[in-house]
């Protein structure tokens, strides 16, 4: 989408807060009912809200997790290349002032263990392995309970294990490098404008803000660091399940600050061979059904190639009725 450049930038519009802080929010109670009803009307209109949680983001775990990135992406790229996968933006990337380095099913400890031995084959790292395991943990209880709460709002709950059971969970670590001093003056993009492709994806930005969402209506939201939130987001293949019924919003990184930003993103992703197809809960005369079934992986792949780079909206063009 070449709309990087064009588009209003709000200052007065900010992104829903929802609080997930209570202990007690548990299914069948008058709270989740009401945090049920904002997440949905949230996800209707921005396609994404800022979650408040107390428990993920203690201070030292926060602290801790931006510590060992800043430790990952010192190693040399050499050592970075070894973080590989055959599915597209699973693997590291660098490109201009981003980098990022991903670790497949992070909620799982042995593969959290085998990305720290695979970057430091001597003697690994016990302390950054169990960390990143533990903090992986508690985003993929959040993405459940979001998601638990998107699948009653539409009343298709009955599909709600096997929908859980069919994917996995990728977590990424992003670095952008500060701008040179010659261009701070101006804004520098640091990932260009695009949707998530995946189910959801749970953001966290540490101290150094950069991530702008677009409105419907074509105007970009800035979004402030807090240690505190997380910015939970609608992927596209979340918007396919649901007929449409939810937006998944544009967002870019746009770099002004003379520091370098870092920030995490957990994305539960269709597993392959998943085919994603609306159910007929989601389908009536005032939404008619909008996308044909498709795979994951061939969505994935489409979005890599020449021609699904250059389309507007990759879902519509891959999938659209």
């Amino acid at each position: 989408m070449d709309s990087d450049s064009l588009l209003p930038l709000s200052e007065s519009l900010q992104l829903p807060v929802i609080d997930f802080s209570d202990q007690n929010l548990t299914p069948g109670t008058s709270k989740w009912d009401k945090v049920k009803a904002d997440v949905r009307k949230a996800l209707e209109d921005y396609g994404c809200f800022q979650a408040y949680v107390d428990k993920v983001s203690n201070i030292e775990l926060d602290k801790s997790v931006y510590e060992a990135m800043e430790k990952l992406f010192d190693l040399p790229v050499q050592t970075k290349q070894r973080n590989v996968s055959s599915k597209p933006f699973h693997g590291y990337l660098s490109h201009n002032l981003y980098q990022s380095l991903g670790i497949e099913d992070a909620n799982v400890a042995e593969k959290v263990n085998d990305f720290i031995q695979l970057l430091w084959p001597d003697h690994g790292n016990k302390s950054i392995s169990e960390m990143m395991h533990k903090f992986s943990t508690q985003l993929v209880e959040l993405d459940v309970m979001v998601r638990k709460m998107i699948m009653e709002s539409f009343g298709v709950e009955k599909y709600l294990d096997e929908h859980l059971n069919s994917t996995n969970y990728l977590f990424r670590m992003m670095k952008y490098t500060a701008p040179p001093d010659d261009d701070v003056e101006e804004a520098k993009l640091g990932l260009r404008s695009h949707t998530d492709k995946n189910i959801i994806t749970i953001l966290h930005q540490y101290e150094v803000d950069g991530l702008e969402i677009m409105t419907k209506d074509g105007k970009w939201i800035k979004v402030k660091p807090s240690q505190n939130s997380f910015i939970i987001m609608v992927g596209d293949s979340l918007c396919a399940l649901l007929n449409g019924r939810l937006y998944s919003p544009y967002h870019r990184v746009m770099m002004v600050a003379k520091k370098t930003r870092y920030s995490t993103a957990m994305f539960s992703v269709p597993k392959s061979g998943v085919v994603i197809d609306s159910p007929e809960e989601v389908v009536d005369e005032e939404h008619p059904r909008m996308f044909k079934p498709f795979e994951y992986m061939d969505f994935l792949n489409f979005f890599h190639s020449e021609a699904g780079r250059r389309v507007e909206s990759t879902l519509h063009a891959f999938c659209a009725l």
